[in-house]
């Protein structure tokens, strides 16, 4: 059974930092893709994310290029996404989610993903 449960998130001021963490649990981590999605209040879940099993590439969606950094520890099962510059706009609850086959990459669309943390609320004041 495959759990993914992720941490690090809360409240900061506009141009602050948060670092996401996601340990998972039930299958051979290091050969899938992992991936970050958000969704805010009223508003569909989006990409934010992606990281190759092996952690040579990634991939960001245009609005947290140069701001977010997504990077995974195969040894620990871990991946994080480190957040910087955090804007209001950033507002919403993050998930952690693993690909469900493990030739799939690109990994940016939510029907790519078969497992899903809980998710963690991250909140960005002005």
């Amino acid at each position: 059974q495959v759990q993914l449960v992720e941490s690090g998130g809360g409240l900061v001021q506009a141009g602050g930092s948060l670092r996401l963490s996601c340990a998972a649990s039930g299958r051979t981590f290091s050969i899938y893709a992992m991936g970050w999605f958000r969704q805010a209040p009223g508003k569909e879940r989006e990409f934010v994310a992606c990281i190759s099993a092996d952690g040579a590439s990634t991939y960001y969606t245009d609005s947290v290029k140069g701001r977010f950094t997504i990077s995974r520890d195969n040894a620990k099962n871990t991946v994080f996404l480190l957040m910087n510059s955090l804007k209001p706009e950033d507002t919403a609850v993050y998930y952690c989610a693993q690909a469900s086959y493990n030739w799939w990459w690109p990994a940016s669309l939510i029907s790519q993903y078969g497992y899903w943390g809980q998710g963690t609320q991250v909140t960005v004041s002005s």
